[in-house]
């Protein structure tokens, strides 16, 4: 039995896709411990894993990029954010890892002060990607794969060096040195991943993550007749309130079931029309299984969720990962793509409209990420990590359960 210690950053979106890795580990008879944000702890609780919260302050440092008048700005923002992030994360990992003894660590790609702490524990490690990574080449610096969002400018490599003095490891210089730890999962795959790119040796595409908590399908999905449209906005609070709004401008007089959900902004700001129902947070898989479209910010989560359901997508992207992800949309013919400022009602209907014809490109994508392996992939991989580092697999005494390292 080896025992591993995930550590995530504050945001769904970032702890759902590993959950069903962390389950498969589990299943395998391994003690599999996790620290992320403190609204989750109870669902992961009650899926068996050993589940605290990361510490309060970190939570407390929200991404703000919504205020950002250029990418540029909103990448600063971001970039600053995580900085800060870091500050916390130091001490907070540190002390998760002598609570739970860990012989295997797995650390968000953004928590960048924990990855400098399980860089220098010696203990082996692996980084969680949930986030779209692309190639990249400065003048005077290597090409290749670069760690969005820090290796797309010069200011995000102090970001994750910062860190790393302050425990006293070497500085990064170069873009495509990012790759410190020996495992990356990262959490998509071709076709969606370009194929061509040159990923590192230490890279597994295992497709996306799925998990959702079970809450079951809302009782009205089966009353619905007409084609489904579900719109989904970020659960980070960003400008896409405008999605919303537009699509329900758009999309009201259409012969559909029009179903929006967000996280981020109040359902009782809008006015929905007839056809429309608005709802804070539901779990999309339900919904997904019955859409003919899903129009989104974009985001890796919901935007891999509706193609791997074989459901055709209409991207609006409002931050600088999701132009990426857009991009590979259109490019798959998996769906179609907005951007922000040419948002209007007669646009979008045209978009959703052309969108709900690509569905045997979001069928191409599918069978891409069935084959990757999923929760079975990365747990292999982390157990092969494991073993490499010589880790004890013999049984031993399970670790006392504590209640909240952060009361």
């Amino acid at each position: 039995m080896t025992r591993y210690l995930a550590y995530t950053s504050p945001a769904r979106g970032h702890l759902y896709p590993i959950v069903e890795t962390l389950r498969e580990l589990s299943r395998r008879g391994h003690e599999v411990h996790v620290r992320t944000l403190a609204s989750e702890v109870p669902a992961l609780r009650a899926l068996g894993l050993r589940t605290d919260r990361i510490d309060a302050a970190i939570e407390r440092v929200t991404l703000d990029t919504w205020r950002a008048a250029t990418p540029q700005e909103g990448l600063a923002r971001a970039l600053a954010t995580f900085a800060e992030r870091a500050e916390h994360e130091i001490p907070d990992l540190q002390e998760a890892i002598a609570t739970v003894g860990p012989d295997v660590l797995m650390v968000d790609t953004t928590t960048v002060g924990a990855a400098a702490v399980a860089d220098a524990t010696g203990i082996p490690w692996a980084r969680s990607i949930p986030l779209f990574q692309q190639s990249w080449s400065w003048p005077g610096a290597s090409s290749g794969l670069t760690m969005v969002p820090f290796g797309l400018e010069p200011a995000g490599m102090e970001v994750l060096n910062g860190p790393r003095r302050r425990l006293g490891l070497s500085q990064i210089a170069d873009p495509a040195e990012v790759w410190q730890a020996p495992l990356h999962l990262y959490y998509t795959a071709p076709p969606f991943a370009p194929s061509g790119l040159s990923y590192p040796e230490s890279f597994r595409l295992v497709g996306p993550g799925l998990w959702e908590p079970l809450t079951g399908a809302p009782e009205w999905l089966d009353e619905l007749e007409r084609p489904l449209v579900l719109v989904s906005v970020s659960s980070e609070f960003q400008r896409d309130d405008a999605l919303i709004q537009t699509a329900l401008t758009a999309l009201g007089a259409e012969d559909i079931h029009l179903v929006v959900t967000t996280a981020a902004h109040d359902p009782d700001r809008f006015d929905p029309p007839a056809n429309a129902r608005l709802t804070g947070w539901l779990p999309h898989g339900p919904l997904v299984q019955r859409a003919a479209c899903v129009v989104c910010h974009g985001g890796m989560g919901i935007t891999q969720k509706a193609l791997a359901s074989c459901v055709p997508v209409c991207v609006v992207p409002f931050g600088r990962d999701q132009f990426d992800v857009a991009h590979r949309v259109t490019a798959l013919e998996a769906g179609t793509v907005m951007l922000p400022f040419d948002l209007n009602a007669t646009r979008l209907r045209s978009a959703v409209q052309r969108a709900m014809t690509m569905r045997p490109g979001a069928r191409r994508v599918a069978a891409g990420f069935a084959a990757a392996g999923g929760a079975q992939a990365a747990a292999d991989a982390l157990e092969i990590l494991a073993a490499a580092h010589g880790v004890d697999t013999q049984p031993r005494q399970p670790t006392l359960q504590v209640d909240s390292a952060h009361p």
